[in-house]
């Protein structure tokens, strides 16, 4: 039902738990694993909701990454793209990773173009708290969100000349917008 289509063809190698730790970088072979892994989590998960996608795997910036899209325009992946579900998908998909290779995952992975729909997200709130700065005042704080997000945001608020910091911990961690 759905189709793994691999944007890296170095061979696969097993690895091993002490390889992966949450504070070492993983190699390419390492992400590539995870990446394998991954895929063979969500096409499972496909067929057995009897969605249809293609599965691609990367790798850049330390962090393996799996898009999942529609192969023939059905649009039927909407059912899992919004971003709480993606959130926990992700979750779920780390998990199996790390259960296999025994170390720590900094997967990403992307249903039906989700991701980029919630980097447009961000980017408008950062441009709201710019503004609210730009009106005078001396920080704007953003929601909650995810470390991803976060990081996310810095690199927005870097881009438009301003600076960021993550404040607050946990579930409530969120970053604060103030000039430069």
């Amino acid at each position: 039902m759905s189709d793994v289509t691999e944007t890296n063809t170095a061979e696969s190698v097993e690895v091993v738990p002490s390889e992966l730790s949450e504070t070492a970088e993983p190699t390419p072979t390492q992400l590539e694993e995870e990446g394998d892994i991954a895929a063979d989590y969500i096409e499972e998960l496909l067929d057995i909701t009897d969605l249809d996608g293609d599965i691609d795997i990367d790798a850049r910036g330390g962090r393996a990454y799996l898009s999942v899209n529609s192969s023939d325009g059905s649009g039927n992946l909407h059912l899992l793209a919004k971003p709480e579900t993606v959130n926990a998908l992700q979750e779920l998909t780390r998990i199996a990773v790390q259960t296999k290779t025994g170390g720590f995952s900094r997967l990403i992975l992307d249903v039906g173009g989700s991701r980029e729909a919630r980097a447009t997200e961000l980017r408008i709130l950062v441009d709201k708290a710019v503004e609210r700065i730009e009106g005078g005042a001396s920080s704007a704080a953003l929601p909650a969100m995810s470390s991803y997000e976060r990081k996310l945001v810095h690199d927005i608020v870097s881009e438009r000349g301003f600076v960021s910091e993550s404040e607050g911990e946990g579930r409530d961690r969120h970053t604060v917008v103030s000039r430069a």
